[in-house]
Parts: structure tokens; C-alpha cells; sequence
């Protein structure tokens, strides 16, 4: 072998382990490690708060929901001489009447949004309104309170 060839070539190496930085570009693994496990951290704060702020948007919805309902019973009552809407005119969303959102058949009782029940007393302006939001609280309105969680007894809503 050629005394001066492989002393070039030893040369070239300690000049190559002397100075990795000039060759080598890009992030070593434990820098990686570093970010994934940052990320990660991250993802397990973040992904809990936006469930609850999800969970809370589900409930306003249904609270939204009913008070609209009792804003469409309340019309209808007044529009008929204090007669409350009967049953089937609630399951039909009072849209017949445009008392709900015209144009929207079963606005009350479409798929997307919770099943909301109307109970009224016979002869009275006494009136309950109940829905379940999909996270399990029970919500209500009546004649005589605005929403609040809780259910309905005999047309009152407890």
C-alpha cells in the first residue's frame, strides 16, 4: 500500500472526527425524544379542557333548545286564548303554526338534537318542559321558572 495514500486517508478521518458539525446537519435522537415527549405532555393538558368545553357547548345547547321551546309554547298559548298546544302539536315543532323555526318540520324532534318532552295540565296554563342532553344532565322549563337542571312533576318543573 501507498505510504502517502494512506496517510491521506488518515489525515481526511482526523480531520472528519475532529469537525463533525461542517458534514452533519439535522437533529440527534434525544432531541427528537425531547419534542415527542413535550407534545405529548401537551396533547394530555390540552385534550381534557377541550372535552369539558365541549361538554359544556352540548348542555348550552339543549338549555337553548328548551327556552326556544317554551318561547314557542308561550306564543302559541297566547295566539289561542290560553289553550296549550297538545301533544302532537309539539311533536310536529308547532311549525305548522310558525311557532318554532318556519319551515322546519320536527325541529323538536330531529335526530341531531336531544328529544325534548311537553306536558301540560289539563285546564291550566301550567306547563313542563324536559330534555336530556347527550352528557346525562336533565334540563327543564316551565310556566313559572326559566331553564335549569332538574325534572318535571305533574306539569312542574322540580
Amino acid at each position: 500500500m501507498d505510504p502517502t495514500l494512506l496517510s491521506r486517508s488518515l489525515a481526511a478521518l482526523n480531520r472528519r472526527r475532529n469537525d463533525p458539525e461542517s458534514n452533519e446537519k439535522g437533529f440527534t435522537l434525544i432531541e427528537l425524544l425531547v419534542v415527542v415527549i413535550i407534545i405529548g405532555i401537551l396533547a394530555a393538558i390540552a385534550i381534557p379542557v377541550y372535552l369539558g368545553i365541549q361538554n359544556t357547548a352540548k348542555e348550552s345547547a339543549v338549555q337553548s333548545d328548551i327556552s326556544n321551546a317554551k318561547t314557542a309554547v308561550v306564543a302559541y298559548s297566547t295566539a289561542h286564548a290560553g289553550v296549550m298546544p297538545t301533544a302532537a302539536d309539539f311533536a310536529d315543532g308547532l311549525a305548522t303554526d310558525g311557532y318554532a323555526l318556519p319551515g322546519v318540520s320536527n325541529y323538536f324532534t330531529d335526530v341531531l338534537r336531544p328529544t325534548i318532552t311537553f306536558s301540560a295540565t289539563v285546564g291550566s296554563s301550567a306547563f313542563c318542559i324536559t330534555a336530556k342532553s347527550v352528557t346525562g344532565k336533565t334540563f327543564v322549563a316551565s310556566d313559572a321558572t326559566g331553564v335549569k337542571e332538574g325534572t318535571c312533576a305533574a306539569g312542574v318543573a322540580s
